[in-house]
């Protein structure tokens, strides 16, 4: 591989209380001896024993100013992120009464390998993307790619791996791995197709940085952001259990942020006020299986029902009281990798029904809310094709939207006639619809993770449409629009970027957000004057708010 050598800048810096300036604020400019004032940059700032860290961004003329009232007076950690450039310094401020100003000096870096999100990894190696995506993708949903590309394995060994990694869990990370109870159909999760392992396995060796035989490619850096995408302040919250995975995150009416758990039977409650976190105990069913879940909805009463994943069932949180109610499936319906991932009440009390999926069995059940019973409604057909919904979406007469992530087709289901199915594919093979949500006047908005697009269907034309992200390797896992569909907001799992679709003039505005962050469920709050993002760090035990300024 050509690497070019870099020389670290030599620089000075100043802090200096700002007289007359705004109070407790924190601002300055950001230069570096290769290019100047730089835009783009992101300015963190952690005090000293907080949880929570404050992100602006430098403008284009490498300005940058945290807004008044953010910062309260004390000690601060100064982070930045700019792909090939290291902070010189200061790597502390002082904030006062009256605030604060940095000139902040960054140097080019000796090594970038570590600052490559997966996505500039996946445009980076060699090979096409078709190639790539068909299993690398899977990678990272439990680890970076870059534990991958700096691994030491031949080819023999990185088809023990393919194997050993097929066995764990989705819920699974490098320090909390949980193991597939084995027997059930999918007690294998194949990592590599078995007809392409060997190509595989014997690139992986050939891409690898740890091999001196590699093959050369040269690091492709996303651009920093410019112009709109630098105005935005983002604020992480950390949680205080590190191995914590905060995969989906919804705000309550009374604005509290709860989060449910990748790894672990516990739905976390956060005050973003204090910054005080509060765990919630979801009950064991299947002790042999993995712990954690995914899915977490509001009902219309602002209570929460979660997926108990492989627990099989699902839970339901009293917003105000706390207490915490389980619905196990049936145990004749339950198969050895049962995963009851997602449950939708967003419209029960139409018929009083609850829908729930299998991902294992591919089954649609419905609980009776005043019963406490599920049906089997079994698995969702239209001649001889079938769909299972990964996202589970309804409509405002609770019919129930399926979203086909092994694939490119959306279905629906018709709650008063279930036998009744109607499937429609995307205009593009392998878009993989995964998860999303209606706008008001009924249109499902929903994430294409194969086609790196957000996907919207109309149904009262049957007609879809998409945009693409401007960015290659965004593979967006939900999408959520915001009231009256002014804008649709996604997240990226690859690439560290959100992005927000103006729906009128069809511009994508793309955040870089402050480190690396698995991104999966979005969630908007509409309770200031513009909506603000909330998503979860799954890989990084934080929760994340993204507030656009314009």
């Amino acid at each position: 591989m050509k690497l070019k050598a870099l020389l670290l800048a030599t620089s000075v810096f100043t802090v200096t209380g700002l007289v007359g300036a705004q109070a407790q604020t924190l601002s300055g400019q950001v230069s570096s001896t290769e290019e100047g004032m730089m835009e783009g940059v992101l300015v963190s700032a952690k005090k000293e024993g907080s949880t929570v860290t404050t992100t602006v961004v430098t403008n284009d003329k490498g300005q940058f100013s945290f807004p008044a009232g953010r910062l309260e007076p004390g000690k601060y950690t100064i982070t930045t992120r700019a792909i090939g450039y290291t902070l010189v310094g200061p790597k502390t401020v002082d904030v006062g009464a009256t605030g604060a100003a940095a000139e902040i000096k960054l140097a080019k870096a000796r090594n970038i390998v570590p600052q490559l999100s997966n996505g500039e990894w996946l445009l980076s190696i060699p090979g096409s993307d078709q190639f790539k995506a068909s299993f690398l993708l899977d990678c990272q949903g439990c680890h970076t790619l870059q534990r991958v590309f700096t691994a030491v394995h031949d080819a023999e060994e990185w088809k023990q791996v393919f194997t050993r990694m097929g066995r764990y869990a989705p819920e699974s990370t490098p320090t909390h791995p949980q193991l597939i109870v084995q027997g059930g159909a999918r007690s294998e999760r194949p990592r590599v197709a078995a007809n392409m392992m060997q190509q595989a396995a014997e690139y992986l060796e050939k891409v690898s940085l740890s091999n001196p035989d590699r093959q050369e490619y040269d690091f492709k850096t996303l651009p920093r952001p410019k112009g709109k995408a630098t105005k935005v302040v983002i604020t992480e919250y950390d949680l205080p259990r590190k191995e914590a995975q905060p995969h989906d995150v919804v705000v309550d009416a009374d604005g509290r942020v709860w989060h449910t758990d990748f790894g672990a039977q516990i739905v976390g409650e956060l005050d973003p006020k204090t910054g005080k976190v509060v765990d919630h105990k979801l009950e064991l069913l299947r002790p042999e299986q993995p712990k954690g879940s995914l899915d977490i909805e509001l009902d219309p009463d602002g209570n929460l029902w979660i997926g108990m994943s492989y627990q099989g069932g699902a839970s339901k949180i009293d917003r105000k009281t706390k207490q915490v109610t389980t619905y196990p499936l049936n145990k004749e319906w339950l198969d050895l990798t049962t995963q009851t991932n997602m449950v939708t009440p967003t419209n029960m009390y139409v018929d009083n029904k609850v829908w729930m999926t299998d991902t294992a069995t591919r089954n649609v059940y419905r609980l009776d809310i005043k019963t406490g019973k599920w049906e089997n409604l079994g698995v969702s057909k239209l001649a001889s094709r079938q769909i299972s919904g990964y996202g589970l979406p309804t409509d405002k007469n609770n019919n129930v939207y399926m979203l086909e992530f092994g694939g490119n087709s959306v279905g629906i289901r018709n709650a008063k006639n279930p036998d009744e199915v109607k499937i429609w594919s995307t205009a593009a093979p392998r878009t993989r619809p995964r998860r999303g949500r209606l706008d008001d006047q009924g249109k499902l908005w929903f994430a294409q993770y194969g086609g790196n697009a957000i996907g919207m269907f109309d149904p009262s034309t049957e007609k879809m449409k998409e945009w693409k992200l401007p960015k290659a390797w965004g593979n967006p896992y939900d999408v959520v629009p915001s009231k009256g569909g002014a804008e649709v907001w996604t997240g990226s799992m690859s690439n560290d970027y959100v992005s927000r679709l103006d729906t009128k003039t069809e511009e994508i505005t793309e955040y870089l957000l402050p480190r690396t962050t698995n991104i999966r469920r979005v969630f908007v709050e509409e309770t200031g004057p513009r909506p603000v993002l909330w998503i979860g760090n799954n890989h990084g035990a934080a929760i994340i708010k993204v507030e656009p300024l314009e």
